[in-house]
């Protein structure tokens, strides 16, 4: 273990934990479909649900039914698509906080980018093109994106970067927006929040931290003014069983 890894258990009593999906609980894989969840971390999430009384959250670029087809049969809280949707545990279907919407012609010349090794998802709120299989399709997809980006959309556009992956959503919300709404809600409400993450879409949940009196750690990266870094998500994985009560695990 690094010594910038937690060493000590958080009281689960008072504790929230959010955790970024893709690279941070789960390994990062060629394409988003062929990334699988461990049986073993169903587990951990499912004892932690039961010791934190709910109190755990996935907060995802993903969408919350990918999310739910990723993670099943457990169904957690969560924030989906960078902060446009909320879903309390407790409740049946997403919220949808944030409104905006990628204009149609905007979105169709997006996918159109997708060529030579590059591939388009379409998450609905947004578009993100992966470019994994072909590495050297970055600086030229980047240069396409911004130059499209630019022109003055009827809705205000905003370009994330991650491992490699560009995705092109709505402005006016982000996963650190998402997180002060679900902390405003019970479970989380008056506990201190413990967010892991790994990527640049991540950094608006490092920020916020310190106004909710969280701690932050990242994964595979250090990042100013964060706690401590995580080697890899099998990492992620291991603490997270390791701080998981036995015998709490309420997964079907």
């Amino acid at each position: 273990m690094s010594k910038h890894e937690p060493i000590l258990n958080p009281d689960l009593r008072k504790s929230a934990l959010l955790l970024d999906v893709d690279g941070t609980i789960v390994d990062i894989a060629a394409s988003p479909d062929a990334v699988r969840v461990p049986a073993s971390l169903r587990d951990a999430l499912a004892r932690l649900v039961a010791a934190t009384d709910g109190a755990v959250a996935l907060v995802s670029g993903r969408m919350i039914a990918n999310l739910d087809h990723l993670f099943a049969p457990l169904r957690l809280a969560a924030i989906g698509g960078h902060g446009a949707e909320l879903r309390l545990l407790d409740s049946g279907n997403a919220q949808h906080p944030a409104s905006p919407q990628l204009d149609p012609e905007l979105k169709r010349r997006l996918v159109a980018l997708a060529c030579d090794g590059v591939f388009a998802e379409d998450k609905g709120v947004s578009i993100a093109l992966h470019y994994r299989k072909a590495p050297s399709q970055e600086k030229p997809l980047r240069l396409a994106v911004g130059e499209l980006c630019a022109k003055p959309w009827p809705t205000p556009v905003e370009i994330l970067s991650g491992k490699a992956v560009i995705e092109i959503k709505p402005g006016g919300f982000s996963k650190g927006s998402g997180v002060r709404e679900l902390m405003r809600h019970a479970p989380f409400a008056g506990r201190r929040p413990i967010f892991i993450g790994d990527d640049t879409t991540d950094e608006t949940v490092f920020a916020i931290m310190p106004e909710l009196q969280g701690t932050a750690f990242s994964v595979g990266r250090n990042v100013a003014g964060v706690a401590g870094c995580f080697a890899t998500p099998a990492r992620v994985r291991a603490w997270l069983d390791r701080i998981a009560p036995a015998g709490e695990s309420v997964a079907p």
